[in-house]
């Protein structure tokens, strides 16, 4: 580069840094003169405490909290089930705004009963975390490893390759017929959607206030589709004809990928928080559930040639990123992360309904293609049978 060109550019470089300099000083000037100190006045101090997380052990309670409020916030007294304990904090002190602390309470809980754990603040502010069913909390180790993946295995890995196994009869079937099930699939995928939808927005609910839980929840959800979008159609101008879709097969396993990895996030924490035993009914009812989404992942390629390589790569799709959403959710849990996941699986399954809506209308107005008796039919069978097996999921 010239010298010339770079004496040109840096007064431009200046005039970039010259606002965001000045603001930098008018920050400081704030908080030198305390003006926001000035401006509250003698308005008491807005506490707000966030459970992360509770773990049963042995020795007793082990709380995360996370100090949500603009305020410090003083841990004076613990209450478990309205009886005072002795307790430990790391690190001790106030909390400062997202400061977090790790409390430890020897209390002797009793295992599948109910216990309310009660934070009360040097201001006599309370905070309460109920714990439904005690039971011992998971501790990483290749025994929960293992019990974590068999879990995933039974209900994502599985339910999904027996559905890919429906691929061998829908290549036998006629348009009409192909019409149904590519409307089928959409109705598959709208439960999938409304289901993210909505158990993305009461995992928010758990979220620190702080962290926008709904502004992460949509921005996942946008970043998912857009991401989705621009893979599909790098697919696109790779894959032509058969190839197509091929594509779009991916693009549904990838989709419902996602969708199993914030279930198998749920799984893994309702386990790791010792909030929920997962009986016999609960694992066939999500058996039942995710083999029609292999169904929804075959739908595409139903008259197109594909190996059984293939085939395998979309069930490992589909069905492996359950297992690590448990081992994240029983290990590592926490309802920021879970928020995203089931963003990022709400955005991707809703870009693949507009890609398979596209295949379906075939150059028609969508409005037309969803006159067609075959289509509609499709649609709320689709539909019908994920809230059908749902149900079990409850």
């Amino acid at each position: 580069m010239k010298p010339e060109t770079r004496r040109s550019r840096l007064p431009g470089l200046l005039l970039g840094l010259l606002p965001l300099v000045l603001l930098g000083g008018l920050v400081i000037l704030i908080l030198r003169t305390g003006l926001a100190d000035a401006v509250r006045g003698e308005a008491p101090p807005i506490e707000a405490l966030s459970f992360q997380r509770v773990e049963l052990a042995p020795g007793g309670l082990v709380v995360e909290v996370l100090n949500d409020g603009p305020d410090p916030v003083r841990i004076a007294q613990v209450q478990v089930d309205e009886a005072y304990w002795a307790f430990t904090q790391d690190p001790a002190g106030a909390l400062g705004r997202l400061g977090r602390a790790r409390i430890e309470i020897p209390y002797p809980w009793v295992n599948g009963e109910a216990h309310v754990v009660r934070l009360v603040s040097s201001t006599g502010l309370t905070f309460d975390r109920e714990i439904p069913v005690a039971m011992a909390t998971p501790r990483p180790g290749w025994r929960f490893f293992w019990l974590f993946a068999l879990i995933g295995l039974y209900v994502g890995v599985i339910p999904v390759a027996l559905g890919l196994l429906w691929f061998p009869l829908l290549r036998r079937l006629g348009p009409g017929a192909l019409g149904f099930l590519l409307a089928l699939t959409v109705g598959l995928l709208l439960f999938l959607l409304v289901d993210a939808a909505h158990e993305g927005l009461e995992a928010v609910e758990q979220m620190p206030g702080a962290f926008q839980g709904v502004a992460l929840f949509v921005f996942g959800a946008v970043a998912a589709y857009l991401g989705i979008e621009t893979f599909g159609a790098w697919l696109a101008r790779r894959k032509a004809g058969a190839g197509a879709a091929w594509a779009t097969a991916l693009l549904v396993a990838i989709g419902i990928g996602l969708h199993n990895l914030g279930e198998g996030l749920a799984i893994g924490a309702a386990l790791g928080l010792g909030e929920v035993a997962l009986g016999r009914l609960l694992i066939l009812g999500f058996t039942l559930h995710n083999t029609t989404e292999g169904l929804a992942i075959v739908a595409p390629i139903a008259k197109s040639p594909v190996s059984l390589a293939r085939l395998l790569v979309l069930g490992l799709v589909g069905g492996l990123p359950t297992i690590a959403g448990a081992w994240l959710g029983g290990f590592f849990y926490s309802p920021t992360l879970s928020v995203l996941f089931l963003a990022l699986g709400a955005g991707a399954i809703a870009q693949v309904i507009v890609q398979i809506s596209k295949g379906m209308a075939a150059g028609r107005p969508l409005a037309d293609a969803l006159r067609s008796g075959p289509v509609m039919a499709g649609l709320l069978a689709g539909f019908a049978l994920m809230y059908t097996t749902g149900m079990l999921t409850q």
